[in-house]
């Protein structure tokens, strides 16, 4: 038996069995047309040979591991240029994942744990990207105009021993940054602010961190940020919205950059209105730097001051003033964010530049708009019946202003959406139908800004949940994620749809992911943490994790879990906590919220929550 090492490359396309439901013979023409003009030749060209082509994926051998990631790096690159040419449905985004190791040679075919950790790297990739072992990171370390970052250990399947993981930064050159002593200069934003807020706090953390690469989680190898809602000066007293909005678009935005983890809004919400000395906070939410700032607004004026504060030795980093008048809150001036940006050099400059703009967009063009997303916003993540009614009131007013406005379209979607998932919904039906027929027009529109295209993927994946169709579901999650790749709330809720079309280690893997970039969203990551374990089979688990959360229909999960240890009694006493918050909880309520690809989940758990107690409501 012949062994030997190799470089092994793994691709597959996302998504592939929905285009194949939606037009068989077109999408097997496409993909038949990208192996034989991409994929052949630049494996071939890079000294590599295909070994195995199962469907919508193939692996391929290289015996050397930088023509292996060089190659990808093309293949990705060649994939971006020809998706640009054609309707987004129509588009194929691959993973790759890339590992060296020993291969058993057999004929044709190579088999091993080399062969095996690829096909898992590249399950862990994002559509249209590259995922890498720590081995093939260390090979090609300084050899390759790459930047790679770190997403730590994971554990995969059927491999005993946790993997180092890295992804491949294709638009970011492997380089270490250089200081140069620039004046930063005053930003003049509109209300664009939250934009200029992360270009000066990326750009700061970019120049006075340096580039590392380890085993260790995200979160402990790349400075993390917590950002607070920016206090209200208004006389009176109106604008709490206005600086939880400034705030929240600011944490949105830093989602997007692999190399600053900063905290969700719910770990650092919790500090509005309560004073107390920098360092401590910094220490309980485990982060490096805090952000922190006051809005005030006069008519058609805006201020809001922020700052930057090192967390350890509560020393002011930066601070600065942003002052606007009018009502365009996205008119960016290029010649000031040049100053910024050009703290960087070169290239990475220019990315950087490219990457907040992307990441900010132009959602809405006027500043009153903005204003009603923003207090819509607001009632919205209150998660309470009054909350999401009064957030739908409130973007059906600024509809009426700003017809088919994307952002308030999205937010009355969700609106509808979660009254429904939080069991408040008088007619769950009538609602759903009301959020597709928002999320759907607002997906019509093929400009989106990555702020909108998170929010209505991200929707639509749980309402193509719904409606059984999870490949389609599973397909927009990943674009919601794509937008914003480290956004830790994103990703632990990407885990639910994950969980429902059948990949539960694929949800815990998300959820891994979001738990280290951000620990201080423990009570909804264990949230959805819980029902993982349940499928999995792992009740005690579950039990340990949904004990520390009462989010949602946490206390019904725990019910199910109770009954599959014999614990009737804290089971029952478990429904009874879940119907003294929410009275209308029933089986029907609860089954509208959770579709899974395997029904018998679902109807096991209902058959436990029926012993448990919980009421069955009207005849399905």
């Amino acid at each position: 038996m012949e062994r030997r090492l190799s470089a092994i490359l793994a691709a597959d396309i996302v998504g592939y069995s929905a285009l194949m439901e939606q037009d068989e013979a077109g999408t097997f023409d496409r993909l038949r047309a990208r192996r034989t003009e991409l994929f052949e030749p630049e494996i071939a060209g890079h000294h590599g040979r295909v070994f195995k082509l199962m469907g919508d994926g193939l692996l391929a051998e290289f015996g050397s591991v930088v023509d292996a990631v060089e190659c990808a790096v093309s293949l990705q690159r060649g994939m971006a240029e020809r998706n640009a040419s054609v309707a987004e449905e129509e588009r194929f985004n691959v993973r790759i994942g890339i590992n060296i190791g020993e291969v058993i040679v057999d004929g044709d075919d190579r088999y091993g744990e080399g062969v095996n950790i690829a096909a898992r790297l590249e399950q862990l990739a994002l559509p249209g990207g590259i995922c890498i072992s720590g081995k093939v990171a260390r090979e090609v370390d300084k050899k390759l105009a790459f930047r790679f970052d770190s997403a730590g250990r994971q554990k995969v399947k059927n491999i005993e021993e946790p993997i180092d993981v890295y992804h491949v930064r294709i638009d970011a050159p492997f380089r270490r940054r250089i200081l140069h002593k620039r004046g930063i200069g005053r930003l003049w934003w509109a209300l664009g602010i939250p934009a200029a807020v992360v270009a000066v706090l990326a750009a700061w953390m970019a120049l006075y961190y340096p580039v590392t690469m380890t085993s260790h989680p995200v979160s402990s190898t790349i400075p993390s940020v917590a950002v607070l809602p920016f206090k209200d000066l208004s006389a009176d007293k109106s604008l709490g919205y206005l600086g939880e909005g400034v705030a929240n678009d600011v944490i949105a935005i830093l989602s997007r950059f692999s190399d600053i983890a900063v905290v969700s809004r719910t770990s650092s919400f919790a500090y509005e209105d309560k004073q107390g000395d920098i360092r401590q906070i910094g220490t309980e939410l485990g982060v490096g730097y805090v952000v922190e700032g006051s809005v005030r607004k006069e008519g058609d004026r805006v201020r809001i001051v922020a700052q930057l504060i090192n967390a350890k030795t509560g020393d002011h980093v930066w601070a600065d003033r942003f002052d606007k008048s009018g009502t365009d809150p996205w008119a960016l001036q290029d010649e000031l964010t040049a100053k910024i940006v050009g703290a960087m050099t070169g290239e990475f400059g220019a990315i950087r530049k490219a990457d907040y703009s992307q990441a900010w967009g132009k959602d809405s063009t006027n500043l009153a708009e903005y204003d009603y997303y923003l207090r819509a916003e607001s009632q919205l993540n209150l998660y309470t019946k009054e909350g999401l009614e009064r957030s739908g009131e409130i973007s059906r007013q600024g509809l009426q202003v700003f017809p088919g406005s994307p952002l308030l379209t999205v937010e009355l979607g969700w609106s509808h959406w979660l009254i429904v998932a939080l069991l408040y919904s008088s007619d769950p039906q009538k609602d759903l139908q009301e959020a597709e027929r928002l999320v759907n027009q607002v997906l019509a529109d093929k400009n989106l800004s990555p702020q909108v295209t998170r929010l209505a993927n991200w929707l639509n994946a749980w309402l193509l949940t719904l409606k059984r169709d999870h490949d389609g579901a599973v397909v927009a999650m990943n674009k919601a994620i794509a937008a914003a790749p480290y956004n830790a709330f994103t990703l632990t809720d990407g885990a639910s749809i994950f969980l429902q079309a059948g990949q539960p280690e694929k949800a815990l893997e998300l959820t891994d992911a979001a738990a280290a970039r951000d620990p201080g969203l423990s009570w909804f990551v264990n949230y959805v943490r819980g029902f993982i374990f349940i499928v999995l089979g792992k009740n005690e688990d579950a039990v340990e994790v949904l004990k520390t959360t009462e989010f949602a229909d946490a206390p019904l999960q725990l019910a199910v879990a109770y009954m599959r240890l014999g614990r009737q009694a804290d089971a029952r006493a478990a429904v009874e906590k879940m119907l003294k918050s929410t009275p209308a909880a029933t089986i029907q309520s609860w089954r509208q919220t959770w579709n899974f690809r395997d029904p018998s989940i679902l109807d096991q758990a209902a058959a436990d929550l029926a012993r448990a107690g919980l009421p069955s409501g009207r005849a399905q």
